[in-house]
């Protein structure tokens, strides 16, 4: 998930076809209902020419698949933090944008 701030998460249209997939596939009505409630919340971004420039650079610079490269791009774009439990492709090395760890968040009172 990308987050522009606490009241206005965004994230890259990809997310769909990422998290919905594999439970619309394997008959998991509950989980998708979950995900897709999730989704619902964020402000999805198409990915653009500028988007995808930026991922094209992003993804040589740090070595990210194409979809990952796109969602580091989103976030840089529209964000002030990423967050992801993604530790192995998305080190807190990455400069474009604060790069967060779900264990890193307080949890909820």
């Amino acid at each position: 998930m990308i987050q522009a701030d606490a009241d206005s998460p965004v994230g890259s249209v990809l997310l769909l076809p990422e998290l919905l997939s594999k439970p619309l596939r394997n008959g998991l009505p509950a989980e998708l209902d979950e995900l897709a409630g999730l989704v619902g919340r964020l402000q999805l971004h198409e990915v653009s020419r500028a988007i995808a420039s930026l991922a094209t650079t992003l993804g040589a610079k740090y070595g990210l698949r194409a979809a990952d490269a796109v969602h580091l791009a989103t976030a840089a774009t529209f964000a002030d933090r990423f967050i992801t439990d993604n530790t192995k492709d998305f080190a807190r090395s990455i400069s474009e944008v604060d790069i967060v760890y779900p264990s890193d968040l307080a949890e909820p009172a």
